[in-house]
């Protein structure tokens, strides 16, 4: 499942350079946003999504209209790392 940024967002800017994937999370008109095709929810990355990790608000949520396996997350982070290998024990 990919996450998103709620209401809750106080554009405070501190999730956005916790994610390795290039312009994943950027800054909205009101908030930051994800692009749900970019993201992975750091599988391949780390052990928990970082975006979630450093929010002062909890504003970074899973998105429940993207359900996605973690196969699924994986060969999306397989698609946007093409040739890189995964961090162990992050999938």
């Amino acid at each position: 499942m990919a996450y998103m940024i709620n209401d809750e967002c106080i554009n405070c800017g501190a999730c956005e350079p916790e994610c390795d994937v290039n312009h994943a999370i950027s800054e909205g008109d009101a908030t930051y946003v994800i692009d749900p095709d970019k993201c992975t929810e750091c599988i391949g990355n780390y052990e928990s999504p970082r975006c979630a990790a450093v929010c002062p608000v909890d504003a970074c949520v899973p998105d429940p209209k993207r359900k996605e396996s973690k196969e699924q997350l994986l060969q999306k982070w397989y698609r946007l790392h093409p040739g890189a290998q995964p961090v162990a024990g992050t999938f």
